[in-house]
């Protein structure tokens, strides 16, 4: 069975995120985890990787679209959701995660260990929910 693709994620809220590059949000949100990691405890391996991620955001974009199924959830929002609310848990509202969602809410994402974790996991999150 051939699965959906479609435009999953917006070069758009890419280039914001980028803004925040140093931070490695805009390779948390298109689904490189690892370097979004080492881009946050380098600060974008010192400024240098964060200028070049400019000219690369266009084929993360690409590769995220192929990467991910498209459908009733949005990378776009669950990801604007996550990183302003995430706390709160807000953004596993949205992915109908009830349970999950008042478990963040109570308890501050689980002391912020459960919002990392997404930051983490969010892109395959909201697959899994797209391909159910």
């Amino acid at each position: 069975m051939e699965t959906p693709h479609g435009d999953t994620h917006s070069k758009t809220i890419g280039y914001l995120l980028w803004i925040f590059g140093f931070t490695g949000a805009h390779r948390f949100y298109y689904g490189r985890p690892i370097t979004g990691a080492i881009w946050f405890f380098t600060l974008g391996l010192l400024g240098i990787g964060w200028l070049i991620d400019l000219f690369l955001i266009p084929s993360m974009d690409r590769r995220a679209d192929l990467r991910f199924t498209s459908g009733p959830y949005d990378y776009s929002v669950a990801w604007i959701l996550l990183t302003f609310l995430g706390l709160l848990g807000i953004h596993r509202f949205y992915l109908g995660k009830i349970w999950t969602g008042l478990l963040w809410l109570f308890t501050g994402g689980l002391l912020g260990i459960g919002w990392l974790y997404d930051f983490c996991t969010l892109n395959l999150q909201v697959d899994e929910r797209n391909r159910g």
